[in-house]
């Protein structure tokens, strides 16, 4: 089973840094995309960053020129670096991924379990 599992969470003051990371592991053939999303309490689920197999990046407005999305396509891992952080940032962090199954040949959506990034004094 295709599994994504965050790490890098944690609690941080205003203006400092976080790196999170998500390996992708299972029977994976090749990926479209990945990113991550973040849900804050009482808020919907929204997009923070994606990349995609090609490269091309994609960002909230609202994260722009803070936070950098990367990858290693060899082992399916991503890095989002999250630098001047603000309170509002403070969400449940989760790793997306539209992954080729290759026990199936057929594209899925796949979800991690989340991380917490707190951004408080």
């Amino acid at each position: 089973q295709v599994q994504l599992v965050e790490s890098g969470g944690g609690l941080v003051q205003p203006g400092r840094s976080l790196r999170l990371s998500c390996v992708a592991s299972g029977p994976i053939a090749n990926f479209y995309i990945m990113g991550f999303y973040r849900q804050a309490p009482g808020a919907e689920r929204e997009l923070v960053a994606t990349i995609t197999v090609t490269d091309v990046s994609t960002y909230r407005d609202s994260v722009k020129g803070r936070f950098t999305i990367s990858k290693n396509s060899a082992n399916y891992t991503i890095w989002l670096q999250m630098d001047s952080l603000k309170p509002e940032d403070t969400a449940v962090y989760y790793c997306y991924a539209d992954i080729k199954v290759s026990t199936t040949g057929r594209f899925r959506e796949f979800w991690g379990q989340g991380t917490q990034v707190t951004v408080s004094t």
